[in-house]
């Protein structure tokens, strides 16, 4: 069975949620790795999972992108290794530049938590195998600094997305952008929380279970042999 590594810094806080729903959603195995321990052997896929790596010190992810862990993660990419950053994940993957732009405070200078709706753009890759272009799906997010931020759309403009649908954008990203994906969708970052969103008894009436796209997704593509 194909097996992801749930990458752990210190200050990560939803590396268990991440774990239940790759087993009970994904149907696959994985393991909580503590990022001095991680290799890129052995490991089918990679998951940042969302907290506050090192208390936000500095920038959102901004030492963690910095450790020997994140190099790694880098070389894996290179390798073909399916990787997903989910919120401080995502900022992570920024700040180490595996994925385009930059995530900045939300423009409210608040924290904010929320249910928020969605639309994906371009599905591309093994996270958004089974997303169609302009699917609708619903996510919490929970961030400060999730306010995402490039110079030109051009920049993005044929990478995979995932977008604030018009009157959901928690944080002013431009472009409504959520979530931004590598040229080849091997690589996928998003600030909304699709295991806090993959199964029905944690969605709030009136939303969809929208994160189960994501697990469903790499579970495909792994037992396919991507």
């Amino acid at each position: 069975m194909a097996k992801i590594a749930i990458l752990k810094f210190p200050g990560t806080n939803c590396d268990y949620d991440v774990l239940w729903a790759i087993k009970s959603v994904g149907n696959l195995d994985a393991e909580i790795v503590w990022y001095k321990d991680f290799s890129v052997k052995g490991w089918d896929a990679i998951i940042i999972p969302g907290g506050f790596s090192y208390g936000d010190w500095l920038r959102a992810g901004a030492i963690a992108a910095r450790t020997r862990a994140v190099e790694r993660i880098a070389e894996a990419v290179s390798q073909g290794v399916p990787v997903l950053g989910i919120c401080n994940g995502f900022q992570i993957l920024i700040e180490a530049e595996l994925l385009p732009g930059a995530l900045l405070l939300n423009d409210s200078g608040k924290f904010v938590c929320r249910w928020i709706r969605l639309k994906i753009e371009k599905p591309k890759g093994p996270w958004l195998l089974l997303a169609y272009d302009g699917q609708e799906v619903d996510m919490p997010v929970a961030h400060a600094e999730g306010r995402y931020y490039v110079e030109d759309y051009i920049q993005i403009e044929a990478l995979p997305k995932i977008k604030y649908l018009d009157g959901w954008n928690p944080n002013g990203s431009a472009y409504n952008i959520a979530g931004i994906g590598s040229s080849d969708g091997l690589v996928l970052g998003l600030m909304p929380h699709p295991e806090r969103a993959a199964e029905p008894i944690l969605v709030p009436r009136g939303f969809s279970t929208g994160g189960s796209i994501v697990f469903k997704s790499i579970s495909k593509a792994l037992k396919s042999g991507w």
